[in-house]
């Protein structure tokens, strides 16, 4: 068996998406998991790996509840999902020109 350096290389792709897809639907309302979270709870490395799932399968997941590292909503959906965020509760951080993140001290799940 070959060897990687990609920790998803030995998953099936199938099983990834499933299991990716279990622990974003695992999230609580109001709290969130980072990209490399996700993974971190998968045994793997591959944020990347997690974002594909999310831009396949997102859509019928809570997928607001997966954000980037630095606390900032998925890229291009910021207005839907501080929607979800203030519907849920999940604590925000604002910057004085009006531009939000999601405080991550008090927002992330370690599920």
């Amino acid at each position: 068996m070959a060897t990687s350096s990609d920790p998803q290389a030995d998953i099936d792709p199938d099983d990834w998406f499933s299991r990716v897809e279990a622990v974003v639907e695992s999230i609580p309302p109001g709290r969130v998991m980072t990209y490399g979270g996700v993974a971190a709870a998968l045994g793997s490395r591959s944020s990347r790996g997690v974002g594909r799932v999310m831009a396949h399968a997102g859509a019928g997941l809570p997928w607001w509840r997966v954000v980037r590292a630095s606390g900032h909503a998925p890229s291009g959906h910021e207005q839907r999902a501080l929607e979800e965020y203030r519907v849920e509760g999940t604590p925000l951080r604002w910057s004085r020109a009006g531009a939000f993140r999601v405080d991550l001290e008090a927002a992330v799940w370690r599920g």
